[in-house]
């Protein structure tokens, strides 16, 4: 499946490479607004199980405490019956009890480096998933970013033209009509013309 979205985001970043520049901009580029949604449509409906199977690694870590607590259980089980086999005597009781202790000193020490290791290993596949899915967003971010900018210079160059277009109409249609007034109103010329705006999103 990681394979399936890194194919995906290389797609993506391909083709803004093909994409042609704006004119007279060296970083603006012009998309094709279907197709990369296209793309990023297949990203968002692929990364959900991408996650779900990292959040399923993450799981295992109460599954691989739970082993190295048995496998701690049984060393120390298996201690306390060699230390009973041991006192059958009073001359033997002190060594079985030293030699026990010792078992069960071991014991203790091997069930401890097996939780540390299970608790590191668990932690280590949970920084990974993290980041891992981190990387993902964060280009997924740029992506998108990157194409708001482009949006965005382009419906502001559209509206700078079309603005200026509305400017000299609206002038020379003024300096046509009598006494340099308004043909369909009245008003002067001094009379502002309305500017377009646009809203962001």
């Amino acid at each position: 499946m990681s394979n399936k979205i890194e194919q995906i985001i290389d797609e993506i970043e391909d083709y803004i490479e093909n994409c042609k520049y704006q004119p007279f901009s060296n970083s603006r580029i012009v998309v094709d607004k279907d197709e990369i949604e296209d793309l990023l449509s297949e990203l968002r409906r692929r990364m959900p199980d991408e996650i779900k199977r990292y959040q399923r690694m993450i799981s295992n870590k109460e599954a691989i405490l739970a082993d190295a607590q048995a496998k701690a259980d049984a060393i120390i089980a298996q201690a306390e019956v060699h230390t009973t086999e041991l006192v059958s005597e009073h001359e033997i009781m002190q060594q079985a009890y030293a030699q026990a202790n010792e078992v069960v000193l071991i014991a203790t020490n091997q069930a401890q480096e097996i939780l540390d290791n299970a608790t590191n290993d668990a932690n280590n596949i949970r920084m990974g998933a993290i980041q891992y899915t981190d990387d993902i967003l964060k280009g997924l971010e740029s992506i998108i970013g990157h194409a708001i900018d482009s949006t965005r210079a382009r419906t502001d160059n559209l509206l700078n033209s079309l603005q200026e277009c509305y400017t000299v109409v609206n002038t020379n249609r003024i300096e046509l009509s009598p006494a340099g007034g308004d043909p369909d109103s009245g008003t002067s010329e001094n009379e502002s013309v309305p500017e377009l705006q646009v809203t962001e999103i």
